[in-house]
């Protein structure tokens, strides 16, 4: 039984306060956990999305650099010139691009469209194929020898605009070889390999002009 005195000071004001502070406290205590969970289940969503990428491109890269670190090692026993280390990748490269996709790619390919002499048009026929799977060839090799080259020299062979432009260079490439096979069954296919052969031509370009850039730059 509560007496007097306990009635009358649960009914002041100041035992209204303390009364009712715990379930403020609790309430308080509450709210903070439910934010501090907020804010650690973003910062795991923010670590886990990022942590995916670098773990796929680590994935992808390890096995390229531990094929070509043995032989970059062995390149460096040879003493060779440093303007050949540092320049030869990009030498090569431009009279590829220039001479067997400039020319062997873009332009028979063109010639095999829009000519009405049908001499130009058989021998556009026979050597465009030719050398524009020669130039997809020296590419590729040629990415090898670029990565190699930069490894030679002590640089990041994954992290540049001229690295991704040519993995997407080689990409279009790859998908650009499969369109002959559906020339017969669909008109359409030929028009979709003169634009995009031409686009990727382009993009290949672009990557010359990055690597000219990251040659300048180390």
């Amino acid at each position: 039984m509560m007496t007097g005195t306990t009635m009358w000071l649960r009914s002041s004001p100041l035992g209204r306060l303390a009364t009712s502070r715990p379930h403020v406290a609790v309430r308080a205590t509450c709210q903070r956990n439910n934010a501090d969970s907020r804010v650690s289940a973003k910062r795991d969503v923010s670590l886990y999305s990022t942590a995916i990428p670098s773990l796929l491109t680590l994935g992808a890269a390890n096995p390229v650099r531990a094929f070509l670190e043995p032989q970059a090692e062995f390149f460096k026993t040879l003493d060779l010139p440093d303007w050949l280390v540092h320049w030869g990748h990009p030498g090569n490269m431009a009279v590829v691009l220039f001479a067997m996709g400039g020319y062997g790619a873009l332009y028979l390919g063109w010639q095999i469209r829009l000519t009405d002499d049908i001499k130009l048009k058989q021998k556009a026929i026979d050597m465009h194929p030719k050398l524009a799977g020669g130039m997809a060839f020296f590419f590729a090799l040629g990415a090898l020898g670029g990565m190699m080259s930069l490894l030679m020299q002590g640089e990041n062979i994954f992290g540049s605009s001229h690295f991704v432009t040519g993995m997407l260079g080689l990409s279009g490439l790859a998908f650009q070889a499969m369109l002959p096979l559906f020339f017969e069954d669909d008109p359409n296919a030929r028009t979709m390999h003169a634009f995009l052969g031409t686009g990727i031509m382009a993009l290949f370009f672009v990557h010359a002009a990055l690597g000219l850039q990251l040659g300048l730059s180390i």
